[in-house]
This record gives structure tokens, sequence and C-alpha cells, in this order.
């Protein structure tokens, strides 16, 4: 699409929400870059830049900066029992008890691949049955300790289909085998599990609200369960897969006669979403009565993007590659539809890395126009549009081009 001005406006104020640039930029940077850009080219606009994130990789960045907190570390177990550190955010938020006061709770923001995540494996090594998930609930405790009684967690990208339990082990629930023993840690635990002790969960956890990123609706077992569909990505075999479906399917039972049916009257195991995360969305919704929530919506929220909508006269987003996959729901769709429900005429603007098969489909969700990096730079080696500065750089000279063509 050439850098034309579609609309006969002078645009003053831009509101900028990227997603990152996967291997390039965070969302912080890929927004820097734009609203360098436009300044460049028009050193007199007002440019408001809101992080954006999608629930996945970069939302702990994206939210925590977009909520004014400060980020935090904590020395936890990686999937396989070794000590790693994991940050994650934590933000002072305003909630309103039943008389309708506002008082300040502390936030915390977590992305459980930071501490079980497919990328802290070696790919060689990676095995579901045995890596585990208790680092996550290592992260809760720490946020705990810090005061927060809210979380916000994205949890995508795990390298786990344990269900939750090693989260669950972590704050205190026991998982005990037919002799009265904690079982193994990862899903090979589910194995031989016979009983479910709560007695000794962490008693602040009634206290908290907790709001979980999942994008997926999933079951935990079955056909469209968390093993057939995602454990072989995590280096599962056909043989193992089948099994840990029946341990989860067990697991499920169990926690169905321990805590009786969902609100909706059907099965634990078969409510949507709880395949998320191998497991790990069942473990939140169930013994932790999180709720699951699209993650570009809660986002959107928290960042209170949609009041800076209002103020804006143009709107730019993008990520990395725009294309099919993006007008199927990711975070610059999101984006769209939130501004199209504050004013349709309002004008949304998506600035990508490459302009991808299918990017078209965008601008029946929302876009009204698109560009690309690579419609205006051009590399020997493919290489050098990944490279920080490179990218930095360009997304910046692209922003500049399209305002210099608005007619500043």
């Amino acid at each position: 699409m050439s850098l034309k001005m579609i609309k006969s406006i002078s645009p003053k104020n831009y509101l900028i929400a990227m997603d990152s640039f996967k291997g390039s930029l965070s969302s912080i940077d890929a927004a820097n870059a734009v609203k360098a850009g436009i300044l460049n080219a028009n050193p007199d606009a007002e440019v408001v830049v809101s992080p954006l994130a999608d629930g996945g990789e970069g939302t702990v960045n994206a939210l925590t900066y977009g909520m004014n907190g400060n980020l935090q570390s904590a020395v936890v177990t990686d999937p396989y029992g070794n000590s790693i550190s994991c940050e994650y955010g934590i933000a002072e938020i305003s909630i309103s008890n039943e008389s309708k006061v506002a008082k300040a709770r502390l936030c915390a923001i977590i992305e459980v691949a930071g501490a079980c995540g497919l990328y802290l494996v070696p790919e060689a090594g990676r095995n579901p049955l045995y890596t585990s998930t208790y680092g996550v609930g290592e992260v809760i405790t720490d946020a705990l300790n810090k005061g927060c009684r809210s979380f916000i967690i994205g949890i995508g990208g795990t390298s786990t289909n344990d269900g939750g339990i090693g989260m669950l082990s972590a704050l205190g629930i026991r998982f005990l085998d037919n002799d009265g023993n904690e079982v193994p840690r990862g899903a090979i635990g589910l194995k031989n599990l016979h009983n479910i002790d709560l007695s000794g969960m962490d008693s602040r956890l009634k206290d908290c609200t907790i709001m979980v990123a999942c994008d997926v609706d999933n079951p935990l077992c079955g056909a469209r369960g968390c093993s057939r569909v995602f454990a072989p990505q995590k280096g599962a075999d056909s043989g193992s897969v089948e099994q840990m479906d029946r341990w989860l399917s067990r697991y499920g039972d169990m926690t169905e006669d321990l805590l009786g049916r969902s609100t909706e009257g059907t099965a634990l195991k078969d409510s949507p979403g709880t395949g998320a995360a191998g497991g790990l969305g069942f473990a939140f919704k169930t013994y932790l009565s999180a709720e699951l929530k699209s993650g570009i919506d809660i986002v959107i929220n928290e960042t209170g993007l949609k009041d800076k909508i209002k103020n804006a006269d143009v709107i730019i987003t993008g990520e990395g590659c725009l294309d099919f996959q993006t007008a199927m729901g990711k975070a610059p769709i999101g984006v769209a539809k939130a501004v199209k429900s504050i004013d349709p005429a309002k004008r949304i603007v998506a600035f990508a890395g490459r302009i991808g098969d299918g990017a078209g489909e965008c601008l029946k969700h929302g876009i009204d126009e698109y560009y690309g990096v690579t419609d205006i730079v051009s590399y020997n080696d493919p290489a050098d549009y990944m490279k920080h500065e490179n990218a930095f750089r360009n997304l910046t000279k692209l922003a500049e081009r399209f305002v210099r063509e608005q007619g500043h």
C-alpha cells in the first residue's frame, strides 16, 4: 500500500499502541520508534504512547509500563528444577468495595513463561512428562509476600503439561500417591495421583483476585485438550500424549469430586480455556477462582487505552508481521475494535516490519491502512531487518515518511 493520505486531515494528536516486533523490538521500543518519527516530521504533534501486548511475550513490560508500575525479580525453580531469576511487575491499582469507596491495592503482573517457558528448555531436552509449573507458584508467593492481592497473569508459551499441579504444590496444595507421598513434579506426577489435600493451601489466596490472559478455548482433555493439541509441540511423543490425556481426565474428575461442578453445570475439565498452557488454565480457574479473559481485552482495560483513544486524531498500531493471522484477532485488531467501538470515523493505521499474505483481511476488521518497513528499506540479508538498531531506525523512518505525506 503506497504511503498516501487517505483522509484529508491534518492530524495533531497521535496515539501509539504497538505490539512487539518479536526478535527485534519490544512494545515500548516499537512505540518509541514511531514516536520519534512522528516528532521528526512534526515537532508540534502531541504523541501519547500506550504499550500493547496480548497476554503473551512482552505482557509484563507492556502492562507494568502502562500501569506506572515497577519491575521486580524472584529466584524461582525452572521447568527442570534449576534456579532462575524471573521478572514480573507490580503496579498500584484502585478497586471499589461494596460502599463504592476506592482503595489502593497492589497488582502483580506475571508471565508464566518466565518460570516454565518452552524457551527455557533446550530443544533436545523437551519432554512435558517431566517439566513442571512449580516456579509459577513461587513467583505468585513472592508477589503475595510483597503485598499483592490482585494478579494479571499471561499463560502462553509453557513447556509443561502438568495441569498446574506444580504451581498449586508451591502454593501449599499437596498431591499425594496411594502411600501418602507427594507425587513427582511434571505430568508424570499425575500417573499415580490418589489424593488432593487442600489443607495447606496459602490462606492469602482467598483474598486475591486473579485475571488470566487466555486466548484459547481448549478444554483440559479430549480431542481438543492440551495433551493432544499442544503437548507434541513441547516434545511429547504419541504414547505420552495418550497417557497424559488419561491422567489429566482422572485429575479433572478428582478435582470435581473435591470442588464440585462449574457454575455453568458442565464438567470442570470441559470448561473453555482449561486446556491453556498445559492445563494451567484448569488450575487457575478451579483452584484459584481465576477469571479467564482475552489478553488484549485485559491490556486495553488496564492501560486505560479507551480513554486515550478519545483524544487522538490518529491511532497507530502494529506488529512485526501483519498478515492473515493478525486478522484472526491478534493485538492490532483488538486495538482497532476498541477504536471503532468509540468512534467509527477515527483513523487507525498499522505499521509492520513486513506485510505478509492476507494482510488485506485486516481492512475488514477496523484497520484503515497499513504500511511495512520492507516497502521502503531493502537488505540483501533478511537477518538485517531483525537487528534492533536497524528495526528501530527503519520504523522511525516509516513513521516520519507517513507523517510528512500528511502535509506537515
